[in-house]
């Protein structure tokens, strides 16, 4: 068994023994309750995997995690701890909406590419500024994305409540852009073949979230700016001496973790509100 599937399999292992502990716990906490930990644990099931709309939303706050996830874990194997995805999705977000809002009256096959190319750089450049404090200035990452989530947090009302408010409404939301940039529903793909399925907030964007999975894993196991980032991750003493720059690498891997989480703007603007509502990130970051 090679390197990697031993570490694949640890992994794995890993994972499983944390849910079944946390399984457990949860029962023992349950059933001092004096409830049946097995109808609760069949009930916990059924509502997430049971029925079509359970599953429908599941894989819809499923698609949001796997952005931040995959934000979170680039950081992580450059050694960092990106907890600022909530801000890099709401920036990220910022731009998608914006885009939507004054291309409106273009085809999505143009405005989702547009969109998604607006929330890299803004979501990239709300990642790049705690990069390079880390990596010039030595500042943690941990204080400075916490400190640019509240930034983004602060931008974001202030753009609501005096931007783009439409006038005599009274929540901070724009106004709802063209229907003909909207991200189809899963129910609407499913019409398509004739399979009607309970209508959910799950969207077209669940299978672009797994195509960024894959190049995600691509790009960390087959590239060599991916080998850089796992290198300085893990030992960044060993990474100067083999040539690599510690510095260049941890700025790249934050302006990639803020691109990605700012494609949550995509599943909840294109995909669900159709307009860019304050909080729509809901503290998936953490």
């Amino acid at each position: 068994m090679n390197e990697r599937r031993t570490e694949t399999l640890v992994v794995t292992l890993v994972t499983v023994t944390n849910l079944l502990i946390a399984f457990f716990i949860s029962g023992v906490v349950i059933w001092a309750l004096g409830e049946d930990p097995w109808f609760a644990l069949k009930t916990l099931l059924y509502g997430a995997f049971g029925y079509d709309e359970g599953l429908g939303y599941t894989l819809y706050y499923t698609t949001n995690f796997i952005f931040t996830g995959l934000a979170f874990a680039i950081g992580f194997h450059c050694g960092l701890f990106n907890i600022g995805a909530e801000g890099q999705a709401y920036i990220g977000g910022l731009g998608v909406g914006l885009i939507c809002l004054w291309l409106e009256d273009w085809s999505l096959w143009l405005v989702f590419p547009l969109a998604v190319l607006t929330s890299i750089i803004l979501g990239g450049i709300w990642g790049a500024i705690p990069g390079y404090f880390k990596a010039k200035r030595g500042s943690h990452e941990v204080v400075t994305t916490i400190m640019f989530n509240f930034i983004a947090s602060v931008i974001m009302v202030n753009i609501l409540s005096h931007v783009l408010r439409p006038p005599k409404e009274m929540s901070p939301e724009s106004r709802e852009f063209a229907e003909g940039v909207w991200i189809p529903q899963m129910h609407e793909i499913f019409d398509w073949f004739g399979i009607n399925i309970t209508q959910t907030p799950l969207n077209g964007t669940f299978f672009f979230a797994l195509i960024c999975l894959v190049l995600v894993w691509r790009f960390i196991w087959y590239t060599r700016w991916g080998y850089e980032i796992r290198t300085v991750g893990t030992n960044d003493t060993a990474a100067v001496y083999a040539g690599i720059s510690v510095s260049r690498n941890i700025i790249l891997a934050m302006v990639v973790c803020g691109g990605l989480a700012g494609f949550v703007g995509i599943n909840e603007i294109m995909g669900s509100s159709h307009r860019i509502m304050l909080n729509f990130q809901a503290g998936i970051g953490f």
